[in-house]
């Protein structure tokens, strides 16, 4: 007889939560039981509000076959509840991971993984203590282009690197208000950018400093930060970006990375992530088709199953991303001369 699937809870139902929805129904061995939100249209199954920056479109889902609940204790007390996938805002991360890994329950969490590393380092104390997977979702991490760029730093066909560009964009998000609220998301560079800090972090491990600059205007609709991580070892590691205005600006994010042996370089604009080797050839990387949301919660179920640890994405990692990325704000926040 094969295994039981994972009995997975889901917690906040707007587009992140939609798109997670959507990828455990085609995982096998994962079953939502179980759902939760303060919105009743959205507890009813019509997520057709649903939206964002990644194009995901509303849809509607039948609920009528799981437990629906209002209040997130009441989730995390349900014993036919296995494992939680927090998607809610970011001030609740902390909490609602630790309480749900006290009640037993395995558990991923949004990026960012929390707003001060202290209440990260937490988490994955409790993870700990109770003996449960804990996982953030750096989605990044399971995107086949970032998987790409991975593989070949890692393998040492770039040679050694010497300089690594990550940029973010995105017009400024309209679909919920606690996004210009920085008590309740850190900010929009904090929020967007966490997830090239943490791919930067994966590639080149902790650096020994940071600065950077920008300008933040969250109502006005501008929020940029390019920032510098200090490595002995790699002479240049910039990750800038942010909020474009309002309106139609499209999303975008992209990589240049330079090598001894050669550039690699990919834009979701429509460039895919190729090399330009420095014998003239010209390589493009076979990206692999398929839903990195999908790639990233197979994962964390098979985590469960096996109540083995994430080691393709350590919560750690992700604390450290939170602590750097707190660092760049600060830095960013200071200006010139401080």
């Amino acid at each position: 007889m094969g295994q039981e699937p994972v009995r997975i809870g889901v917690a906040g139902l707007g587009f992140m939560g939609c798109a997670h929805l959507q990828a455990l129904a085609r995982i096998p061995s994962a079953r939502v039981v179980a759902v939760m939100d303060r919105d009743e249209e959205r507890l009813a199954g019509d997520l057709s509000k649903s939206g964002g920056n990644l194009g995901i479109p509303g849809l509607r889902m039948d609920f009528s076959g799981m437990r629906r609940y209002r209040d997130f204790a009441e989730l995390a007390a349900d014993e036919e509840v296995d494992a939680l996938d927090l998607c809610v805002p970011t001030h609740l991360h902390a909490e609602w991971t630790i309480e749900g890994l006290r009640r037993g329950r395995h558990v991923l969490v949004e990026k960012p993984m929390a707003l001060r590393h202290e209440d990260a380092a937490r988490m994955c104390e409790e993870a700990e203590r109770a003996g449960r997977v804990l996982m953030v979702a750096q989605v990044l991490r399971f995107m086949p282009a970032y998987e790409e760029l991975s593989g070949l730093v890692r393998s040492g066909r770039l040679g050694r690197v010497r300089s690594a560009l990550f940029r973010r964009r995105t017009a400024v998000p309209e679909w919920a208000e606690w996004e210009f609220d920085k008590t309740k998301n850190g900010g929009g560079v904090f929020d967007l950018l966490i997830h090239d800090v943490d791919m930067a972090l994966h590639l080149f491990g902790r650096p020994e400093g940071v600065s950077a600059w920008g300008h933040e205007d969250l109502r006005g609709g501008v929020d940029q930060l390019t920032g510098q991580l200090h490595y002995p070892d790699v002479e240049s590691v910039t990750i800038t970006g942010g909020w474009f205005h309002r309106g139609e600006y499209p999303f975008s994010m992209e990589y240049t990375v330079v090598g001894d042996e050669g550039v690699v370089e990919f834009s979701s604009a429509g460039r895919p992530p190729t090399v330009y080797w420095k014998d003239g050839r010209k390589e493009e990387l076979p990206v692999a088709a398929g839903d990195p949301y999908q790639a990233e919660l197979a994962y964390f179920v098979e985590c469960c199953a096996r109540g083995a640890r994430p080691e393709m994405c350590p919560p750690e990692e992700s604390a450290l991303a939170v602590r750097v990325m707190g660092l760049l704000s600060e830095a960013r926040g200071r200006g010139f001369g401080d």
